[in-house]
């Protein structure tokens, strides 16, 4: 069952509820928990306790308005990733560890499940091919694939195996936001350490250009101004290309589409060249 908890009100003191600035911040910092493995309200259990300190069971389903099972719940969860702890006292307390703590044990956390799977992978790659194939006869791809990405860590996986593995051109068109994106990913170390013909196209302006430093300031062009902003799409080898979808300016909502479609790829083509030419080198004074 999923309960949605609001936030402190009636059951906390006037002077400890949250004005609406913070109360977005809150907001913010919990969604931003997500990406560590903590559900909705696992990360206001914890947020809850970490704010206002030491509490009962009682007191954090009275105040966060959840029921006092699921309060339970909640709460042995965070004690099993570490985050939490409680004291034998009764009525039970429950105290959080300090943010930036709580942190480092869900990061360790998920550095060693990532690392019983890495060890994993060996065996059960045997037994997958301990039995037999009942594929028929393979039909040919007439016009490539596609696949969709969402998440950081899956578009992130795609993007670093296509750079990294990149023998003939890196192409990539993206707004001057999308390019900071990718500067903070470490998409464009990858791109740099590329023995690849890398040609970017950006609408990066002077204060921003600091991201193209070193080996590919040369291969930078700012994107004519007519062009549409929302314009996103890296090429590889002429042969594979992940398109970005903007539907939303959350990074975590935004979906991109990966191709090998020899009609799709040589289109991007066709629109990356003609763009390519009509753009000037970053350095070049803007004109209309």
């Amino acid at each position: 069952m999923t309960t949605n908890i609001s936030h402190v009100e009636s059951d906390i003191p006037a002077s400890d509820t949250m004005p609406y600035d913070h109360e977005m911040l809150f907001d913010k910092i919990k969604n931003e928990l997500s990406k560590f493995g903590l559900t909705q309200n696992q990360s206001k259990v914890f947020l809850y306790l970490e704010k206002y300190g030491s509490s009962t069971a009682t007191q954090v389903s009275k105040a966060l308005k959840v029921p006092r099972t699921e309060t339970y719940h909640l709460l042995t969860n965070l004690q099993n990733k570490g985050i939490i702890s409680a004291t034998f006292q009764h009525p039970t307390r429950f105290s959080a560890l300090p943010l930036d703590k709580a942190i480092g044990v869900l990061i360790n956390a998920e550095k060693e499940r990532v690392k019983n799977l890495e060890s994993q992978e060996k065996s059960l790659v045997e037994l997958w091919g301990a039995l037999p194939s009942f594929k028929a006869n393979k039909e040919e791809l007439k016009d490539g694939r596609f696949q969709m990405l969402q998440g950081i860590n899956q578009m992130s996986s795609k993007i670093k195996e296509m750079l990294t593995t990149s023998k003939e051109t890196i192409q990539v068109l993206a707004s001057e936001k999308d390019f900071m994106r990718f500067y903070h990913s470490g998409y464009l170390e990858w791109i740099g350490d590329s023995k690849a013909e890398v040609q970017l196209v950006s609408s990066s302006s002077d204060k921003t250009s600091y991201i193209f430093e070193g080996k590919l300031k040369n291969s930078v062009r700012r994107m004519p101004l007519k062009i549409k902003e929302d314009l996103c799409f890296i090429i590889k080898d002429d042969k594979e290309a992940i398109l970005f979808m903007k539907n939303s300016g959350e990074v975590s909502q935004i979906i991109a589409m990966w191709t090998d479609s020899y009609s799709m790829v040589y289109t991007l083509k066709l629109l990356f060249t003609y763009i390519w030419s009509n753009s000037k080198h970053l350095s070049a004074d803007k004109s209309d």
